[in-house]
């Protein structure tokens, strides 16, 4: 049995009816994902809410709860539906009379309901809650029963592992190990019998061993010694003729068995050593009492016979470094799994909700759900425009540097090094800065560049839109008409390779004889490249050939130089055997040859510029690394106009950055005066 759908109306950030929230969970580990604020904690407050927890927390509906509108009004009903699927046959019979039986299948609906009331004519208000079952909550209702077999374990964030391991009157400890199989078990302790070896005393039950304990205390000479003491040299004294009283130590021990094994276990505290057995004070600390923490809990979550073996962790890496944090994501799938206790532990579900990118990236796609605002987004198959095949590849490609666009404000995915260090430059001279707007960068190596965007993009247009921005730069890749030969690509106008249609690279001339031809080839190529636009994600195509040649083609033309010179004297320069100074001394003088060279034409000047990262081998990344310090010392530098540095910048560029920082996104679907391919069009 496992929490299949969760429908959440009223409560917190989530609104009622088109702006409720409705989210699907798989069986094993799901990750709840997105910025600060996005609804994560609502979501698990939610389940807590209509499942109950096991952490004896008592927790009742405020009025904070009660979700308020964009107006400033409050609503006065919250509704919770948890659906809870796959139940086997000991789940069918212990909730026998609540099922729901639907196409063939079998399902359990808790409804939690809250609204709040008031009594006519005076102040006194109060909040009324009913949890029934049924699809529309028109079935019986759920009694506290019922409710504590469905009750979850809940990890809050920012937990303090060491107090909640540590002994005392209903320790965390005590409920867990109260439950674990084999904890009662053991031989009675007979008083007249009492064990004469130490393998008998160790065959004794926790009971056993406390009366064999409380018997060998009593009966110690020093006990006996000063009950007798009292009784004779003291009490004998302060009696009255006749008075019938003595005195006798004994341990505190009270109520029934249940009572006293609870009292036993409630003297347990669980703690690190080390290999040695010993404990060192302050060698262990948050992150490492944590693990134990939830090694500890999941201990009774994957052996318990019945109930819902369901798992609600907030933050879980909190004070976890990120190789722990992938040893976590490792142990969590193999609980999730029943694969502990050597493989015959319960299968267990987790909800978590993080801010790790190394979680995220630890998880299926189709296992996370993305909060966005007020609106949770679950990524699995047919909610996405994502394909198999692109779930598959995500599972492969999408890594810890990859995964921080779960909880950017804006994202830009970008195809290679060039773009990821040099676009941070350039937008903070045009006075974008990404880190102050939450954008994140993804660089894709060349490859799935549509394919990570259509993780934004929903299957179903018509329901709200996922509000984060994203911009794909890709390179237009098609090569000015001169530039094959100068690159040696070709011998001449005659050479086959220029009329090689399975070659790899383009030219303009590819496209037709004339510029009209030319136009509409090149118009045709970027549209095929913007195909996958809709909704929120946009792709801006670079207009010739790849972000260094148009950049050689701009205003940038120097620098881009510069930055190759550079690149190519990278090793020597941090050899120590030349300068910054030496190479850009040289890089001035050979550009002035070179736009001599080429008599002031830009499309010439950028080709022999780009030639430096073809022929000559300079490495765009190493390039790029010195282009964005050159742009950030120029944009630093009196009198720098970001006005006219934008003008002089391609214009994809420009929009791509002012896309997922300056443009406000559509939040919802297109109306029917508005259609989607309107919509997408702005």
């Amino acid at each position: 049995m496992y929490l299949s759908k969760l429908i959440i109306s009223g409560f917190r950030q989530f609104g009622q009816e088109d702006a409720s929230a409705e989210l699907t969970f798989q069986p094993g580990v799901n990750a709840l994902i997105g910025k600060n604020d996005s609804g994560k904690t609502a979501i698990i407050d939610a389940v807590r809410y209509a499942l109950l927890s096991r952490d004896q927390m008592y927790f009742k509906i405020q009025s904070d709860d009660f979700h308020v509108d964009k107006a400033g009004k409050s609503v006065d009903d919250i509704a919770i539906t948890c659906v809870l699927s796959d139940l086997d046959t000991a789940d069918q019979a212990a909730f026998a009379e609540h099922l729901t039986y639907q196409e063939g299948t079998v399902s359990l609906f808790v409804n939690f309901q809250a609204r709040r009331l008031a009594a006519e004519g005076t102040a006194r208000r109060w909040v009324e809650v009913n949890v029934r079952s049924g699809v529309e909550g028109n079935g019986p209702a759920l009694e506290m029963t019922v409710r504590e077999l469905l009750a979850s374990t809940y990890l809050k964030p920012l937990r303090d592992a060491e107090r909640e391991l540590s002994s005392g009157r209903g320790s965390r400890l005590s409920q867990i190990l109260y439950h674990v199989e084999g904890i009662k078990e053991g031989a009675d302790f007979d008083p007249e019998n009492p064990p004469a070896t130490l393998a008998a005393t160790a065959a004794l039950s926790l009971l056993g061993l406390s009366e064999y304990f409380g018997k060998s205390v009593k009966t110690h000479k020093g006990i006996v010694d000063a009950q007798g003491s009292i009784n004779t040299d003291y009490l004998k004294a302060l009696r009255l003729a006749g008075d019938q009283m003595t005195g006798k130590i004994d341990l505190t021990e009270g109520g029934n068995e249940d009572a006293r094994l609870r009292q036993i276990l409630e003297r347990l505290e669980l703690g690190l050593v080390d290999d040695s057995g010993a404990q060192p004070r302050g060698k262990f600390g948050l992150g490492s009492n944590n693990i134990l923490y939830m090694a500890c809990e999941l201990l009774l979550l994957g052996r318990e016979p019945e109930g819902l073996p369901l798992l609600l962790v907030e933050e879980p890496e909190a004070h976890l470094h990120p190789q722990r944090q992938i040893r976590l994501m490792q142990f969590l799938k193999r609980a999730a799994e029943g694969r502990m206790n050597d493989g015959e532990g319960r299968m267990v579900q987790v909800i978590l909700s993080t801010h790790s990118p190394n979680l995220a990236s630890g998880l299926p796609v189709a296992n996370t759900i993305l909060l966005d605002g007020k609106t949770a987004n679950p990524l699995s198959e047919d909610h996405t425009c994502l394909s198999k095949n692109d779930y598959s590849f995500l599972e492969r490609f999408l890594d810890a540097t990859k995964a921080n666009l779960f909880f950017a404000h804006g994202v830009l995915i970008v195809e290679g090094d060039g773009e990821a260090l040099v676009l941070p430059a350039l937008a903070r001279a045009i006075g974008f800065d990404l880190n102050e707007h939450g954008v994140s960068i993804v660089n894709v190596k060349g490859t799935g560049l549509r394919r990570f965007s259509k993780i934004f993009q929903k299957s179903d247009a018509t329901k709200t839109w996922i509000s984060i921005p994203v911009a794909c730069v890709a390179d237009m890749d098609v090569m000015p008409d001169a530039a094959p030969q100068l690159l040696g690509l070709v011998e001449n106008d005659d050479d086959p390779k220029w009329h090689n249609s399975k070659r790899r690279w383009k030219a303009k001339r590819d496209f037709g004889a004339n510029a009209l031809a030319i136009a509409a080839g090149l118009k045709e190529r970027s549209e095929d490249l913007c195909r996958g636009d809709a909704q929120n994600v946009r792709t801006f195509v670079s207009d010739h050939w790849t972000l260094e040649y148009d950049l050689a083609r701009s205003g940038l033309c120097s620098m881009v130089f510069n930055a190759a010179m550079l690149a190519n004297a990278h090793d020597k320069i941090c050899e120590g055997s030349k300068s910054e100074g030496d190479v850009l001394a040289e890089a001035k003088t050979k550009f002035a040859e070179l736009r001599a060279e080429c008599s002031d034409d830009d499309e010439l000047t950028a080709i022999h510029i780009y030639e430096y990262f073809t022929t000559k081998k300079a490495s765009k990344a190493i390039a790029a690394q010195y282009l964005a310090a050159a742009i950030d010392t120029e944009a630093g530098s009196e009198g720098f106009d970001a006005v006219a540095f934008e003008a002089s910048l391609p214009t994809y560029l420009v929009d791509a950055i002012k896309h997922v920082c300056d443009h406000k996104p559509l939040e919802n679907p297109p109306t029917e005066a508005q259609p989607v391919a309107a919509a997408a069009a702005q």
